[in-house]
Formats: C-alpha cells, sequence, structure tokens
C-alpha cells in the first residue's frame, strides 16, 4: 500500500519546550487517521510541521515518498498538501466560483499566497473543473453566490472542494465538524468519504469522537507532543495511558463518549 505521509521521528520544541517529541507515524494512501489529545498535546504543531509552516528540529517528513523536510510551505502545495482550518478561510465577498478559482490559481503558481503573478490568471479548463466539482459534490448552483451568504455547513464543504481543485492528495482538516449542526456533519462525513473514493488520504484534528468514529479507520493520541496511542477509536478509548492524559480535563468526557 503506497505511503501517502511519513513522519519520521519528527521533533520541535519552542523556548526550550518541547512541544512535538519524536513522533512517528505512517499514513496510507486514502487512509483518514485522527490525531487526538488534550489541549496542548501539539496537534495543530504537527499540522504546521507537515505543511512547511514551522521547520523541524529534527526527523523527516516524506510525502509520497518524497522527502519534503527542507522545502517551503509553497513547494509543499505543489506536492499535494492541502490544508482546511477551522475557521473557513474563503473570501466571502467572491463567488464560490471566484473562491474556487483563486485556489486554482495560487496552486498553479505555487506560492501558496495572494502575491502569486498575475500571468497565471484562471483558464477556461478552471472554472470547468470548479462546475464538474461542485456537481460531484452536490453544490451545483453554488457557483454564482458569494460565500458570506452561504450557510456555515455548506461553506466548509466549499472549502473542501477548493482544497481538491489544487490537485491536494492530503489534506489535513482541523476540526471540520466545529461549529456544525448533525445534519450539515453528516453531509460532511459524506462529502469526505467521497474524498477518500477519490484517493484523498485525510488527516483529521476533531474532538468530535462520533465524528472520528463514523470518518476516520485510525486514530493516534498525543500527550505533551508524544504519541501514547494508536488504534481503532475504541482501542484508545480503553488505554489507560490515554484515560490518564485526559484525567482532569474538560476534554475527559469527549474521548469517553
Amino acid at each position: 500500500m503506497t505511503m501517502a505521509l511519513v513522519l519520521d521521528n519528527i521533533t520541535k520544541s519552542f523556548h526550550q519546550n518541547r512541544v512535538v517529541d519524536n513522533l512517528d507515524l505512517t499514513v496510507h494512501q486514502g487512509q483518514a487517521i485522527a490525531l487526538i489529545g488534550p489541549n496542548g498535546a501539539g496537534k495543530t504543531t504537527v499540522f504546521n510541521l507537515i505543511s512547511g509552516i514551522y521547520p523541524l528540529d529534527q526527523g523527516r517528513i516524506y510525502i509520497d515518498g518524497t522527502d519534503v523536510t527542507n522545502i517551503s510551505s509553497g513547494r509543499r502545495i505543489r506536492a499535494g498538501v492541502a490544508r482546511s482550518f477551522q475557521n473557513v478561510r474563503l473570501m466571502p465577498y467572491l463567488s464560490v466560483m471566484d473562491n474556487l478559482l483563486l485556489g486554482q490559481h495560487l496552486q498553479a503558481s505555487g506560492v501558496g499566497t495572494l502575491l502569486a503573478p498575475f500571468r497565471l490568471m484562471p483558464h477556461n479548463r478552471w472554472r470547468e473543473a470548479a462546475r464538474e466539482a461542485l456537481e460531484t459534490y452536490d453544490l451545483t448552483g453554488m457557483e454564482n453566490k458569494p460565500v458570506g451568504a452561504l450557510p456555515y455547513g455548506i461553506r466548509k464543504r466549499v472549502d473542501l472542494v477548493r482544497a481538491t481543485l489544487t490537485g491536494a492528495r492530503l489534506l489535513l482538516l482541523d476540526e471540520p465538524a466545529a461549529g456544525l449542526n448533525p445534519s450539515e456533519t453528516n453531509a460532511l462525513r459524506q462529502h469526505l468519504d467521497r474524498m477518500r473514493i477519490d484517493g484523498m488520504t485525510l488527516v483529521v484534528i476533531e474532538h468530535d469522537m462520533g465524528f472520528i468514529e463514523r470518518a476516520c479507520d485510525h486514530v493516534v493520541v498525543l500527550n505533551f507532543g508524544a504519541k501514547i496511542a494508536e488504534g481503532t477509536l475504541a482501542q484508545v478509548q480503553r488505554n489507560p495511558l490515554v484515560q490518564q492524559a485526559y484525567i482532569g480535563t474538560t476534554a475527559q468526557q469527549e474521548v469517553m463518549a
């Protein structure tokens, strides 16, 4: 099975405080794994290391077998990494179509910022690809609507479509179910299932254990930056180290739910 992501003994410290501690992780193509742990466990820092926002102190990162440890965040976008944040980072005053075209523009530029060269403005094929993606993910008829006028759940799904149009093969999802009602959460899960069928690999930070149980097939638990358990959700919930890590925290009821 193809390895979409490998973290090989990665470590990161800030001001002598080790926030990621010798972490090893392998994610296979088409897999959906969840990173869970108490607040301050290092989950978001792991995402920042994978996406190239922070440099490693030690270790290596491989995407589709290629060592990306020393390449920029922009080049990692070109390598197939996309990230969806808890707070949707679309342009609310632009239409859905314009947001999707912008995402393709940034991917084509390889720099991942709005400073991308104007010579790489949208082509007709980008517009057609955006229409096809909206149809695939049951968002037909949304293309001309301002993103800011859409329900929050729809905005999150548009953000996922944007990620697919960058050519991403590895998607980092930061609390995708946050702020969604049960109907929106179910629609999002079905959207992610379809993305996996199409070959996308997912790494998810999430506190909703019901969502993780239905959307992810593997769970990795972090505490103080170190991996303390992995397996199915049921397996890690029974792990004494996991139970101890959550004792006395507001997340204790979440992980055992």
